[in-house]
């Protein structure tokens, strides 16, 4: 899907609504309260009534659509500029690209993140590398991430070679906060896990399956690659987010780093799908509302 392709197949609110009802309800139309069958309204805005709970609703009720006065043909473009751009695109870009306030472009570009919060998360197994990055304050301090009045940010970085891609916002690397995040991602039937030589990894998998195929690669040694042992994989990943952060949005505050993350990892996990735009919005039609004053909050 191209954005030639957005602006001339949705061109109209009644061509946008007719593919989010097909995404929203795939075997049919059914009642958000009582799951009954409705009935369409000969309305605009294509509103659907339940006789059964008298209950009157559009497709986007209840969804990441939810009281927006946006035209739905710039919600399509804005998340095709979205899921189509690798290092992501500020919302700076979208207000000049859309012609809509830099408020609205904000808004608009996090509830787009909300819905690409990934629900589901199959197990890792394999080769699986698992590192941690430091993003943020570029000043120099005296002590270190995770402690004191230190300003850097924290991710912890979890990729299976060949498949998946996890991004963690972590307030520590302590043993086990890194082994929450591993049991969560990584199944026990791996292969090999790789890190590299921060000395919290070995304790994070002491006492489990995970500890007789843990492997060590020692950068500070200045060894990178021991044959199959590298973290070179989930580095490559880092490596893109920092060129976001950088060269797209900039400056990202701690507070909105996890959204950003999900959104990185969403786009990732899906950068050889060509259906990556209709998956982004099938997420966004089953995604709860996010209001502003939540988001704010």
């Amino acid at each position: 899907m191209t954005l030639v392709d957005v602006i001339n197949l949705f061109d109209t609110d009644e061509k946008c609504r007719e593919l989010l009802v097909r995404l929203r309800w795939p075997n049919g139309i059914e009642c958000l309260r009582c799951k009954g069958p409705v009935t369409e309204l000969a309305t605009e805005k294509q509103l659907f009534y339940c006789k059964a709970c008298d209950y009157q609703f559009s497709v986007t009720a209840s969804t990441i659509f939810n009281d927006s006065h946006l035209p739905l043909q710039k919600w399509f473009l804005a998340t095709l500029l979205l899921c189509e751009a690798r290092k992501g695109m500020s919302a700076n870009q979208i207000k000049r690209t859309l012609g809509i306030s830099y408020k609205t472009a904000w808004y608009l570009c996090h509830r787009i993140r909300a819905a690409m919060k990934e629900v589901d998360r199959p197990m890792m197994d394999g080769t699986v590398e698992v590192d941690e990055t430091y993003i943020g304050a570029s000043e120099r301090t005296f002590s270190k991430p995770g402690h004191g009045d230190c300003k850097k940010q924290i991710v912890v970085g979890i990729r299976q070679r060949g498949g998946d891609l996890r991004f963690f916002h972590a307030q520590d690397v302590k043993a086990g906060t890194l082994a929450a995040y591993v049991r969560e991602c990584v199944s026990e039937d791996v292969d090999v896990i790789v890190t590299d030589e921060l000395n919290t990894y070995p304790t994070a998998f002491r006492n489990t399956s995970f500890a007789a195929k843990h492997k060590t690669i020692k950068h500070k040694s200045k060894v990178y690659v021991d044959g199959d042992i590298h973290t070179n994989t989930v580095e490559s990943a880092f490596s893109l987010l920092k060129r976001g952060i950088i060269g797209t949005w900039h400056r990202i505050s701690a507070k909105h780093l996890a959204a950003y993350l999900d959104e990185m990892t969403f786009r990732f996990n899906r950068r050889k799908s060509h259906a990556l735009f209709l998956d982004t919005l099938r997420h966004m039609v089953t995604a709860p509302v996010l209001t502003f004053e939540r988001l704010t909050a």
